[in-house]
């Protein structure tokens, strides 16, 4: 799970695990990846994958984006199954627009739109032993959020006692760069719906029982979230 800056413990992966691979996906790639998107562009243009989208459109999709607080890289779309790339889709639900749906059993989350249409993003879940369902709503919104691990974390993980003050906000943060905190009964769920630069994960249960989407996807479904949005968590 991800938890806020009192007390956060991020995302379940291995946590400090997801800490370091992505630091190393960072220094060896970091904005080369930029640059690979745009090659990726010219020389994949006529390469479709099973869903219809080219892998140019993927890197497109996908690219850097420089103007934030902490410009974001280009995601490696070559390590993501093209299944999970973002996508308008038919879904027939009951749920009123805007209804976030997470499908953990097929690593989905759907935006429910107008017309029976839903925004489909692939996602990484909780792992075995810590998926979750039900019903929640997004509490509140942080960008860049500030990460603490728990004691309980620091004790099972002494790596992670570096951070007991807080990690600042940043590419290496596990909290991404956007997070939907998800409430039950005005209550804090500690599980969240993140921003992840790790491709891999995508399509895998990792967490501790939160959601992770592509930093992309993320700050696309962010923009279109408001506070009080429904969430449906349903059974794997």
């Amino acid at each position: 799970m991800i938890m806020d800056d009192k007390n956060a413990e991020a995302g379940g992966t291995d946590e400090v695990a997801s800490l370091k691979r992505r630091a190393g996906l960072l220094s060896r790639r970091s904005f080369l990846a930029g640059s690979a998107a745009s090659v990726g562009a010219l020389g994949l243009a006529g390469c479709a994958t099973s869903d219809g989208m080219s892998l140019a459109e993927a890197s497109r999709l996908y690219g850097p984006v420089p103007d934030e607080k902490f410009p974001i890289p280009a995601i490696d779309v070559s390590k993501v199954d093209p299944k999970y790339f973002r996508r308008t889709v038919r879904y027939d639900t009951k749920e009123e627009p805007g209804t976030i749906i997470v499908d953990p059993g097929n690593y989905y989350v759907y935006r429910i739109e107008e017309d029976g249409n839903a925004t489909r993003y692939g996602a990484n879940v909780g792992r075995d032993g810590f998926r979750w369902s039900g019903e929640a709503y997004v509490g509140r919104k942080g960008e860049w959020a500030t990460w603490t691990p728990p004691r309980e974390m620091i004790k099972r993980q002494p790596e992670a006692a570096k951070w007991a003050r807080g990690m600042p906000g940043g590419l290496e943060n596990p909290l991404g760069a956007r997070t939907l905190y998800l409430y039950q009964n005005g209550a804090y769920t500690l599980y969240t719906i993140y921003a992840s630069l790790d491709a891999e994960s995508i399509g895998n249960g990792i967490t501790s029982g939160c959601v992770g989407l592509l930093t992309q996807d993320m700050l696309h479904l962010y923009d279109r979230t408001p506070v009080k949005t429904k969430v449906v968590v349903l059974p794997a």
